[in-house]
C-alpha cells in the first residue's frame, strides 16, 4: 500500500485540480485580478482544501517523525526572509500571474492543456535548472573569495 500512496495522492490531486477548474488559466487569471473582475470561486476551492488538510496535518502529519515511505522528515533550518526569497517569490508570482498557470495545476493539465502547458512546464524546469546553476556558481565564487 505504501508504494501506491504517491499514485493515489497524485490521481486525487489531479482530479481535484481538473474538477475545480484550477487548471483553467482564464479562471486563475480571474482569481488573481483582484482590482478588475475578480472571480472568488478559487478561494472556495482553496478553503475547501484547507478544511480537509488542516485537521489531517495537525492530527496525523505533524506528529510524525518519519514519512509514509519511512524516510526521515526534514524541516528547513532557516526561516529568514532575505533578498533571495523575496526575488524568487516575485518571479514565481510574475510567472503565475502572466501565464495564469501554477506549477501544480500545470502538471495536472499537461495531458489536455496542449502546447502552451508543455511549453510552460518546459521553461519552468529550464528556469529552475538555470537558477540552481547560477546560485551554485555564485556560492562557489563567494567561497573562493572568502579563502
Amino acid at each position: 500500500m505504501v508504494t501506491l500512496t504517491p499514485l493515489i495522492s497524485g490521481l486525487l490531486f489531479g482530479m481535484g485540480m481538473s474538477l475545480s477548474g484550477m487548471i483553467d488559466p482564464q479562471k486563475v487569471i480571474g482569481f488573481l485580478d483582484v482590482t478588475g473582475s475578480w472571480d472568488p470561486s478559487l478561494a472556495f476551492v482553496m478553503g475547501g482544501a484547507l478544511a480537509v488538510f488542516m485537521p489531517a496535518y495537525f492530527l496525523v502529519i505533524k506528529p510524525r517523525t518519519v514519512s509514509v515511505s519511512q524516510d526521515q522528515i526534514s524541516t528547513p533550518s532557516s526561516s529568514q526572509v532575505d533578498t533571495r526569497l523575496i526575488v524568487g517569490s516575485a518571479l514565481f508570482g510574475i510567472g503565475w500571474g502572466t501565464a495564469g498557470i501554477c506549477p501544480g495545476p500545470a502538471v495536472s493539465s499537461v495531458w489536455f492543456g496542449g502546447y502552451p502547458v508543455v511549453l510552460f512546464l518546459s521553461t519552468m524546469i529550464l528556469g529552475s535548472l538555470l537558477a540552481k546553476q547560477f546560485l551554485n556558481r555564485r556560492d562557489s565564487v563567494k567561497i573562493a573569495k572568502a579563502t
